[in-house]
């Protein structure tokens, strides 16, 4: 079972938002509004925000941006992740992926499960690592955001979770670069 360890330290992790949406604009942005308020009320750090249209080189060419910002450790998207013909933004996650988190959706979706039944089969949330920073697709609903980090990435992003957690491996994310 998971638990916090309140002998380590917590560390601040900083996170970008960006919503994928052809029509939501900043003032009406209800999914990033959840996100930045629980990674904020959690003690990490609002690195950057932004919305882009469901256009996949937009998409991954954001990405690219963030991955590329030595301020900028994790980047959650919301939106894009269903099934119609405008949901690209799995498509994009994994243009730019080195390496994918193939358990991060089977867990969303027993959570979604949870909360949504049979329907949780229409989300694609996914999750990956590029340069050394951890990128993870969430649905473009409030609910679905609050699930992914009530769930999972609030523990998962928190130094003092045990087991294990993301943040203790950062490190270790790019030791294939430096090898010879």
């Amino acid at each position: 079972m998971s638990r916090i360890d309140e002998t380590r330290e917590f560390i601040p992790v900083r996170i970008a938002v960006l919503t994928v949406s052809d029509t939501r604009k900043a003032e009406d942005d209800r999914s990033g509004d959840t996100l930045v308020e629980r990674l904020t009320a959690a003690g990490h750090v609002l690195a950057a925000r932004g919305i882009v249209r469901d256009e996949r080189a937009e998409i991954a060419a954001r990405l690219r941006e963030w991955i590329a910002d030595p301020g900028v450790d994790v980047i959650l998207t919301t939106g894009g992740t269903g099934l119609t013909g405008r949901d690209v933004t799995v498509e994009a996650h994994r243009d730019v992926y080195e390496k994918e988190i193939e358990a991060f959706g089977t867990v969303f979706t027993l959570v979604s499960m949870q909360k949504i039944g049979t329907s949780a089969v229409q989300s694609r949330a996914c999750g990956g690592v590029a340069g050394g920073t951890y990128l993870f697709a969430l649905p473009g609903s409030p609910g679905g955001c609050r699930d992914a980090w009530d769930e999972i990435l609030k523990w998962q992003l928190d130094y003092r979770h045990r087991p294990c957690n993301f943040v203790e491996i950062f490190p270790r994310l790019e030791e294939h670069r430096r090898r010879k």
